[in-house]
């Protein structure tokens, strides 16, 4: 692999058009998680409502959480052949369109086989949803050197982050205020709204907005057949018998499970245990607190790495993944409501830091501009697959053995999160030789482009 090539100084019309790409990706983003997180939110009514356990409620979240799983293994290649444009605009109709179904058979008194529409409506707008990081990163790796993703990564974040503004904090407004089922027909309008923004200004590439290519300085940037798309050739020849690849793979596992597992039940837990409703400050506190955790995770995260470890991703992983462990705990240990609903978004600091500094800054240096939707595809569905189990699983053991054990049955992934950082503590695009003997030699000093 290449070693990380020096920064260009961009123009600033350049600048000013790849602000126009991937501020509208961004909020497109947002409105996903609005119309993907309103289940987290709506959790409590659906269990009132219909009479479901934890493990009958987490039944649809696993339903929804292994079909993304599932679907982004095979729609990253897709991505990649067909462009991360098209594919967040099938993203975003398919989406908008099913929580539309939803709210209006809400609207019209559904009642019946609820638990089994709910599942399969879910599994289909998951489905779509799965499309949304894979185009982002897909687009986005063209736009940007290697050197310049860490803090854009913090950057974009931001935007993600008021995702989950839109789902968690709007959305208990809006099933404080107003009816039920608007928690469904809201988001579809919104994600149909940056549908139609997408469609003008979203361009894949540079050169489709009139610019010259450049060197990503990533690890398909010298590779001749870099604008090919990828085919399963390519995949196990330089995707799974990468080591790297395979062990942020593992560590992606790990925080699917932290992070599902904390916001799948964050809501139940406090109206449970703190009697926190829909619509109250401390309510509201607690889900602010997921998006300013994550602005902060992600700003950090990605300053850290490109500030003070040339770039490298692992060594800040890891001191996120030791962040989650004592959030963690000191939520277990919490001894107030108040308490409780600000260390929520504390957690969300560790949490959030870390899956994006992996799946979305990692995976573009790592799977290259050729295969950044691959390699996306890859680290965000495996945590799925470990989203799934905090679904059903985690559900049932929270029927059994009560909230004390909630996060104390979370901690463990975050050890094991941490230790395998540790085993790729230097690595980069272009030296995946990872001992921990001694870092690798810092990029040349020129000026940071804005």
């Amino acid at each position: 692999m290449a070693e990380m090539s020096a920064l260009p100084l961009h123009t600033a019309e350049y600048r000013r058009r790849r602000f126009q790409n991937w501020f509208p990706l961004g909020l497109t983003y947002a409105t996903f998680y609005m119309a993907r997180y309103n289940l987290n939110v709506a959790s409590t009514e659906l269990m009132t409502r219909f009479n479901f356990s934890k493990e009958q409620f987490g039944i649809i979240a696993t339903s929804g959480f292994w079909t993304y799983a599932l679907a982004v293994f095979f729609n990253g290649p897709l991505a990649d052949r067909i462009g991360g444009r098209r594919a967040i605009l099938l993203a975003a109709l398919g989406t908008a369109a099913v929580n539309a179904v939803v709210g209006v058979l809400f609207l019209n008194g559904w009642g019946t086989k609820v638990l089994v529409g709910m599942s399969l409506l879910y599994a289909v707008n998951q489905y779509f949803q799965s499309f949304g990081a894979l185009s982002i990163v897909k687009v986005n790796a063209p736009w940007f050197h290697v050197r310049e993703r860490g803090v854009f990564g913090g950057v974009f974040g931001i935007m993600i982050s008021c995702g989950y503004f839109l789902a968690m904090t709007v959305g208990g407004w809006i099933l404080a205020w107003l009816p039920w089922y608007c928690i469904f027909l809201i988001p579809s309008a919104a994600v149909l709204t940056m549908y139609v923004v997408d469609r003008f200004l979203v361009a894949d590439k540079p050169s489709d907005a009139g610019f010259a290519q450049f060197h990503t300085g990533d690890a398909t940037s010298d590779d001749p057949d870099r604008d090919k798309p990828v085919d399963y050739a390519y995949l196990v020849s330089r995707v799974f018998s990468n080591r790297v690849i395979l062990t942020l793979i593992a560590a992606e596992f790990c925080t699917g499970f932290v992070r599902q597992g904390l916001l799948l039940w964050f809501v139940p837990f406090l109206k449970e245990v703190y009697h926190v409703t829909h619509g109250s400050l401390l309510f509201s506190i607690a889900t602010s607190g997921i998006t300013v955790g994550g602005i902060i995770g992600g700003l950090l995260c990605g300053w850290m790495s490109d500030r003070l470890f040339q770039s490298r991703r692992p060594p800040v992983a890891f001191i996120f993944y030791l962040g989650q462990i004592v959030s963690l705990l000191l939520l277990h240990w919490a001894s107030s409501a108040a308490a409780a609903c600000w260390l929520i978004g504390f957690n969300c600091v560790w949490i959030f830091g870390v899956h994006g500094m992996l799946s979305g800054t990692a995976s573009m240096d790592f799977g290259g501009t050729r295969a950044a939707a691959t390699v996306t595809g890859l680290l965000d569905g495996i945590q799925y697959v470990a989203s799934g189990l905090t679904g059903f699983l985690l559900g049932a053991m929270l029927d059994k053995f009560g909230w004390g054990a909630w996060t104390l049955m979370i901690v463990p992934f975050s050890i094991i999160g941490a230790v395998l950082m540790l085993t790729l503590w230097n690595a980069t695009p272009g030296n995946t030789r990872v001992s921990l003997a001694s870092p690798p030699p810092a990029p040349p000093r020129e000026a940071v482009a804005a």
